[in-house]
């Protein structure tokens, strides 16, 4: 299996980011298509994706792609795939998701049950089988329609590439790691440049930029599913991509990462978190209102998730909040500020128009990410511009 086709879903809008990431990697991109990424690779690009990518919710490996508009077409061309180059005798195979856009075939369950009972089929002709033990390695499918296209896939992530595993506790409304650095990776932000979340909760945009700063993969302290596949995914490759990540960290390098929340409990948890990460000691965090944003240096970025007022009351309160926001940035000379929110008066009571908006899906809400625009820092000149 030397060429083989894997498929990176992300956040809607975010692709091009993803794209980025994928081909720094090295792997040649198939495909973009509207919240995934295409590209090709050989195995060991199932583990250094999984290890590597910071903006992908999980890696899925394409065993094949095909239009179906009944369920007696979509069990034949289920059989049809060489199922048996994946799945042993003993693996433990299921429809971990099915999904539908503008088909025929829609429902959910009836799809899932139907690719289960075509995969059996195959497997008890390659195999000599009538009843199958299920004892081995896990085997996930997704499939997803779209326009009564089917993309047939193996799951070989697990649990979302956003569990980092390092958030343990969780403030209110968290943003998902996976969007955090997207986030990030949108801005000129560099690691010797300034950063400020004054609404940072868990504290996932400053653990996300510590990682980014210090060069450290953000699945190198976690597992995955095709870690068991060792039937084609030889074992060799997860040490040798696990060895590759922690060669490239650097974290004794100097930053300026701030995380400020109102809440005291939040502030702990989001320390919690970050030591979790193994990046504590490059960030600060403090108990502040963003009343108290301030900053002696110039040429920083505010990288923020503030309240979108979800509820009722806490929308009462979001005209008083932005204006704050809107005030003390103006005080930041040449700063840059980054702030994802829902809320549609965003501009209005900053007090300015952002020189870019893009529109992002986090989950089904849809969100807004204003980029309010600093000048760029002199050149080659450290000293002035850290004043």
């Amino acid at each position: 299996m030397s060429r083989i086709e894997l498929v990176a879903p992300c956040h809607f809008g975010l692709e091009a980011v993803l794209k980025k990431e994928i081909v720094d990697l090295g792997y040649e991109i198939v495909q973009v298509e509207d919240g995934k990424v295409i590209f090709a690779g050989d195995e060991a690009a199932v583990c250094r994706a999984n290890i590597f990518l910071r903006t992908a919710e999980r890696v899925l490996l394409k065993v094949g792609k095909f239009r179906a508009v009944t369920f007696d077409e979509l069990f034949e061309k289920i059989k049809a795939l060489p199922w048996e180059n994946y799945i042993p005798s003993d693996g433990k195979f299921w429809v971990a998701k099915a999904s539908s856009v503008k088909s025929k075939l829609f429902s959910p369950s009836d799809i899932q049950s139907i690719v289960k009972k075509a995969m059996v089929e195959r497997l008890k002709g390659v195999y000599g089988l009538q009843w199958f033990p299920e004892t081995g390695a896990e085997y996930p499918i997704r499939i997803s329609f779209m326009k009564d296209e089917a993309l047939v896939c193996l799951d070989t992530t697990g649990l979302s590439l956003h569990k980092r595993g390092y958030r343990t506790m969780v403030s209110k409304a968290p943003i998902k790691e996976t969007l955090a650095a997207a986030l990030i990776l949108l801005t000129p932000w560099k690691k010797d440049r300034i950063l400020v979340d004054p609404f940072c909760g868990s504290g996932t945009f400053p653990i996300e930029a510590a990682m980014i700063a210090a060069n450290m993969a953000p699945g190198m302290n976690r597992s995955f599913t095709a870690e068991k596949w060792t039937n084609f995914l030889p074992r060799k490759g997860w040490y040798e991509a696990v060895d590759e990540a922690f060669d490239l960290v650097d974290d004794q390098i100097e930053t300026d990462i701030q995380g400020y929340d109102i809440d005291g409990e939040i502030i702990r948890a989001a320390r919690q978190n970050a030591e979790a990460a193994g990046v504590d000691h490059l960030i600060h965090f403090q108990q502040r209102p963003v009343s108290e944003l301030s900053h002696p240096k110039k040429y920083g970025f505010i990288i923020s998730n503030p309240p979108y007022g979800e509820r009722l009351e806490e929308k009462e309160a979001l005209p008083g909040l932005y204006s704050q926001i809107g005030e003390r940035f103006r005080t930041l000379d040449s700063w840059s500020m980054y702030l994802i929110t829902s809320y549609e008066d965003t501009e209005k009571y900053i007090g300015k128009k952002a020189d870019k908006n893009r529109k992002i899906y986090n989950g089904m809400l849809k969100t807004y990410y204003y980029q309010f625009l600093g000048p760029k820092p002199p050149k080659g000149n450290r000293q002035e511009r850290d004043k």
